[in-house]
């Protein structure tokens, strides 16, 4: 049957798997919201794009499916840009969908006009189109969503001229099954050359990136069989138990990592960027030979040294296939004394950087459920805890990696409670950050979340300050005076509380996870018992 197009195109995505998107109707888009609720798609309001953007992508990584959003033309699209921006750091996969003006060359002075909003946006997603007909838009849509199973997830954004939203349109086709796997297919070659490589080692050391939370099981064998080191990047945290005697932490950006990578006789890399977020330095610090897997080519472009091998593939495949190749091996040169020691000088180190964290997140570790999907900001308490605190499971810590935006915490805890409905989550931001995004516990309290935020409140950008100080810069800029947080939460309607001790901040997360509406968590700088 004929629909708008705007209709038509969340009946397709309903029927393509897509049951929430999160967005803001305005003007120019309210064709998109005509066929929302006949379609069977729950709709989230967020206060700000930038939070639906957030919201998409948290969601997105919770659930395992696309987070979808919805936004105007012109300022709807740059506020989405930010999230858009983080969503390709952390390869996630979001869809946005804007409108768009019919033309902009030959007119000037239209609402929410851009000169060139597709070439804007494209810049922070990994590709931007616009569909000029609906058979253009019904493609594009099937085009992200396949390559959102069968590539490097990364968001994609397209848009829709406005008369064309409103125009009827004949029905989307029918969902068809491409049989593109995307990835090549698995290389025996490459198994045999990591049996072979893992097995002659004496110091064997694999670093365990994001991209190899897939079949996460697999790891603590391999290391146990071939008695390899692993050290995990904060994407790989929960990977490895933390109480494996060959498990190094989360402590690649650590300067003495280098240290240890140095005594390595074969490192293998396994989904990883070994980006500058992942080591804070300008190399990693082996000398000997890297083997390196990853699904997409232009990680695997980059040799540091002419003995890396490079090798392009689905990496729970190849290295399930390599498990069941090992046999059994004798002791190596890794110790598990020495494993210890590294990780216990590196937990002393963080600690006394930024003191204070660490017995909070020895506090909060030992109470929160197994499942708890934790969302944290761009915070001096989570470049903490992402170190020295072991995920029981992967894939339960998100974080701003890379583009590194502040405000991400909460909007993206929101979307991840929304796919988890009950099941534990739980936000974490500083008392700068939060300000950006707070406007969304007016979403988080009108979803009537479980939600518990703690705010980290040290009344200053304390990170900036301690960095001014070492570049013997004079601290300016890095206080703000600060509203009254409880009193800020309870007037969007939320709960809010002041733990007094660590053993009170212990109970209020829990009474927080059972609680009808979000609480806000204020601690500042820390609680004592």
């Amino acid at each position: 049957m004929q629909r708008p197009l705007g209709a038509q195109i969340s009946h397709m995505l309903r029927d393509r798997g897509v049951d929430t998107i999160f967005g803001i109707p305005g003007v120019h888009n309210i064709e998109l919201y005509r066929g929302i609720e006949e379609a069977g798609i729950t709709h989230i309001l967020a206060r700000h794009e930038q939070g639906a953007g957030f919201m998409a992508d948290g969601y997105a990584r919770a659930s395992g499916k696309p987070g979808v959003a919805y936004v105007i033309t012109g300022p709807g699209l740059t506020n989405i840009m930010t999230p858009m921006g983080q969503a390709y750091s952390d390869s996630v996969p979001v869809l946005v969908i804007s409108s768009c003006l019919d033309e902009t060359a030959a007119t000037r002075g239209q609402l929410h006009q851009m000169r060139d909003q597709r070439a804007a946006a494209a810049t922070v997603c990994d590709w931007s189109e616009e569909a000029r007909s609906p058979q253009a838009a019904y493609a594009l849509i099937d085009r992200a969503l396949a390559e959102f199973e069968t590539r490097r997830p990364r968001p994609k954004h397209l848009q829709v001229p406005i008369s064309l939203l409103g125009n009827p349109a004949d029905a989307f086709p029918p969902k068809t099954e491409t049989g593109l796997s995307g990835l090549p297919a698995q290389d025996e070659a490459a198994v045999t050359r990591i049996t072979r490589a893992l097995t002659s080692a004496k110091r064997p050391l694999i670093i365990l990136g994001g991209g190899a939370r897939a079949g996460a099981s697999v790891y603590p064998q391999i290391a146990d069989r071939a008695g390899a080191a692993v050290v995990c990047t904060y994407a790989g945290r929960g990977i490895m138990p933390g109480d494996h005697p060959l498990y190094l932490g989360a402590t690649l950006p650590r300067p003495a990592s280098r240290d240890i990578l140095a005594q390595a006789d074969l490192v293998l890399v396994v989904g990883s960027d070994l980006a500058e977020v992942d080591l804070w330095r300008d190399d990693l610090g082996h000398a000997c030979p890297m083997l390196r897997i990853d699904i997409d080519p232009e990680n695997l472009s980059a040799a540091t040294r002419p003995d890396d091998e490079m090798i392009l593939g689905d990496a729970f495949a190849i290295m399930q296939a390599v498990l069941g190749a090992l046999d059994d091996q004798p002791a190596t040169g890794w110790q598990p004394a020495e494993i210890a020691a590294f990780r216990a000088a590196a937990r002393a180190e963080a600690d006394a950087e930024r003191p204070g964290i660490v017995p909070v997140c020895d506090a909060l570790r030992a109470v929160l459920p197994d499942d708890t999907m934790i969302y944290s900001d761009m915070t001096q308490f989570a470049y903490v805890a992402k170190e020295v605190w072991d995920m029981p499971r992967p894939g339960h810590w998100h974080h701003p990696t890379g583009f590194g935006t502040l405000g991400y915490a909460l909007p993206a805890a929101i979307g991840g409670a929304v796919a988890r409905p009950g099941r534990p989550t739980l936000a974490i931001a500083g008392d700068y950050g939060f300000q950006y995004s707070l406007q969304e516990l007016g979403t988080a309290v009108e979803l009537g979340l479980p939600l518990p935020i703690l705010l980290w409140d040290n009344g200053k950008l304390k990170e900036i300050e301690d960095s001014m100080i070492a570049s013997q810069i004079a601290p300016n800029a890095v206080v703000a005076r600060n509203p009254d947080f409880a009193a800020l939460a309870r007037a969007y309607g939320a709960h809010a509380a002041e733990p007094a001790s660590l053993t009170d901040l212990q109970q209020a997360v829990l009474d927080a996870f059972q609680a009808d509406r979000p609480t806000l968590l204020r601690i500042s700088p820390a609680p004592a018992d």
